[in-house]
């Protein structure tokens, strides 16, 4: 079985679709789309922006949906059993699996994309990445900080864990989970916490837009971040789709679970090769590449 994997924010590179676009008459007329949808030139950026320019997150996370759904639009060989995304990369599933039309998930795209950039700027928050600790391990150091707040955020991988929170928190975190065994503790060049309490005003600007947006049911299942279970009725992925914005994203347990229910061959549908370094240490059988 296949099983279709799309990225999130952090995958961006400068030039990201240009060969898409330079190539292919159908996915050039997806990004012209894009621009007229959003109302402003995001091929552009993605093809000639600065570095900064991409590490905006009002740009970041249309450009790296609009990425990984044009890849799954006109690849004649995107024929999935399931599929998952990364956080942000979870709107790319939908709309790859037929849940979204293209030009509402790329809405959706921007909405969360301004809505978490605006609650960045509320608090000062951050985020940190955790290496060589048990997951558990982790969940206790987090929960023993109550004077600030800090949580898992992303479950990526074996031995690694992103947690979120204030920059106060994040730096306490650090000194107790050294404490406890941590290899590491790198500190990620983010604007905010992401999937944390912190998100809270994100979620529910978030969540009045995709309340207004028709959900489809899937082509085939969708692996959600939220429960890292697979989902098909609309209603249940509208609910975990706003709840992934204050809770962790589940990916090593989202990739066990898609193994465990059959999934044979996994590709990655999207800018780089972050997911599928993190395949390869959830489950080093099974066989990873590119669309």
């Amino acid at each position: 079985m296949k099983a279709y994997l799309f990225p999130g924010q952090g995958s961006q590179f400068r030039g990201m679709g240009q060969d898409l676009y330079q190539n292919s008459q159908s996915a050039r007329q997806l990004f012209d789309q894009a621009n007229d949808v959003l109302g402003y030139d995001l091929t552009k950026i993605m093809f000639e922006g600065s570095d900064d320019d991409l590490k905006q997150t009002i740009y970041t996370q249309p450009a790296v949906f609009l990425h990984g759904v044009v890849l799954a639009m006109t690849t004649n060989s995107f024929a999935p059993d399931m599929v998952a995304g990364h956080s942000l990369g979870e709107l790319a599933a939908l709309t790859a699996a037929g849940v979204l039309s293209f030009a509402d998930g790329l809405r959706l795209a921007s909405v969360r994309a301004t809505a978490m950039q605006r609650a960045c700027e509320l608090a000062p928050s951050t985020m940190a990445a955790v290496l060589g600790l048990a997951d558990e391990v982790i969940e206790k150091v987090c929960a023993d900080i109550t004077e600030e707040i800090v949580v898992p955020a992303n479950y990526n991988c074996p031995g690694q864990v992103v947690i979120s929170g204030s920059a106060a928190g994040i730096q306490l975190a650090e000194e107790r989970l050294k404490a406890a065994g941590a290899k590491r503790v790198v500190p990620l060049a983010v604007s905010g916490a992401f999937h944390s309490p912190f998100m809270e005003p994100a979620r529910t600007e978030f969540a009045e837009a995709v309340e207004r947006m028709p959900f489809n049911a899937p082509r085939c299942p969708v692996y959600q971040n939220v429960n890292a279970q697979a989902v098909t009725d609309p209603a249940q992925i509208k609910a975990n789709l706003i709840a992934q914005l204050t809770s962790p994203v589940r990916w090593t347990q989202s990739v066990e679970k898609m193994v465990a229910d059959g999934a044979t061959d996994f590709f990655e549908c999207g800018p780089g090769k972050v997911l599928q370094g993190l395949v390869k240490k959830i489950s080093p059988a099974t066989p990873v590449s590119s669309i």
